[in-house]
């Protein structure tokens, strides 16, 4: 087992999912006509963890995988991959749940999932690593967990412990309408925690599904707004981001890569952020400061789509660096 060392100081804590992807040998084929598939680990929550420990940061993943190979493999990449697993535990009676991933000729993708349940779905209350929680900085989580009991539970409570222990909440919804039984409720579901975080993200396409509104004007985002938001993110896949405080917005653009697959994109891109949020959070207050920081982040999304597979692709310091200082 991994456990980060010494004091809280700028641990990020991201809970939720993991599992397996299966993506086609080949791209542009549908899940039927692919020839084979190749096993990559993935769920948001778990690729933001790896994002921040590649680049250097401190974090943990908390979840519950299931008690089968799969299971073991997942615990075994983040530990791999530097990040405390403490907050980890194991279901003997569910399976890790799958995702079979199609890749679009334009590098997009499609899922098919099987959790029936999963173990992720099965996490309780009681079985939160609470100590973990209070010690993170930044606390970081998105919708999936909200779908179905208990899991549905154990991720409001969770939020509640990081909140009341002072950690700076950021919330991706990463929309998977095939999980919910419905867009009505997966709408409502999303937007029942939204006041209780700092930090949202939302990609151009789930900014439309929120919102209802075929458009990503800043009209549009402002919709999504709370006073009690720090920070407002919605990220336009190869053409950047916009940003909103209540103080500034506006938009960085994106770095030109030839991509190949999409997935885990937006994980770095929230891992970039929290990585640094977690260590100095005036980029809140200060706009040269945090469009710095989204340059940052935007590199290490576009990074992400030019390899297959997210934990792969998620970069380095000095990979970012390198785009960055590109002419």
């Amino acid at each position: 087992m991994v456990t980060v060392n010494g004091d809280a100081a700028g641990l990020v804590v991201s809970f939720g999912e993991m599992l397996i992807d299966f993506v086609p040998t080949v791209s542009g084929v549908s899940l039927a006509e692919a020839p084979g598939f190749l096993k990559a680990p993935g769920g948001a929550p778990a690729n933001v963890a790896i994002a921040v420990a590649r680049l250097g940061g401190r974090c943990a993943f908390l979840g519950k995988l299931g008690d089968d190979e799969f299971g073991r493999m997942l615990a075994a990449i983040l530990r791999d991959n530097g990040v405390d697993d403490s907050g980890v535990t194991f279901d003997a009676g569910a399976r890790t749940a799958l995702a079979f991933v199609t890749l679009r000729a334009d590098g997009e993708r499609e899922f098919m999932f099987y959790r029936n349940p999963s173990a992720d779905m099965l996490l309780t209350e009681a079985e939160l690593n609470l100590d973990l929680i209070r010690k993170a900085k930044v606390f970081h989580y998105g919708s999936i967990s909200l779908i179905t009991e208990p899991c549905r539970s154990a991720h409001l409570k969770a939020m509640e412990v990081a909140k009341e222990a002072g950690a700076l909440l950021s919330y991706d919804p990463n929309l998977r309408l095939p999980l919910w039984p419905s867009a009505a409720e997966a709408r409502e579901q999303i937007l029942s925690i939204w006041d209780a975080a700092d930090i949202i993200k939302v990609s151009d396409v789930e900014l439309e599904f929120l919102t209802d509104t075929d458009s990503v004007e800043d009209e549009v985002a402002m919709r999504l707004w709370r006073p009690s938001l720090k920070l407002l993110l919605v990220t336009l896949g190869e053409k950047g981001c916009k940003y909103y405080t209540k103080d500034f917005h506006g938009s960085v653009e994106s770095f030109a890569v030839k991509q190949v697959d999409t997935t885990g994109a937006g994980d770095a891109f929230v891992g970039a952020l929290l990585g640094k949020f977690v260590e100095d959070q005036s980029a809140l207050q200060d706009e040269k400061k945090l469009r710095e920081l989204l340059r940052f982040s935007n590199a290490c999304g576009a990074i992400t789509t030019t390899k297959k597979g997210a934990i792969p692709s998620l970069p380095n310091v000095s990979e970012a660096m390198r785009l960055m200082e590109r002419p």
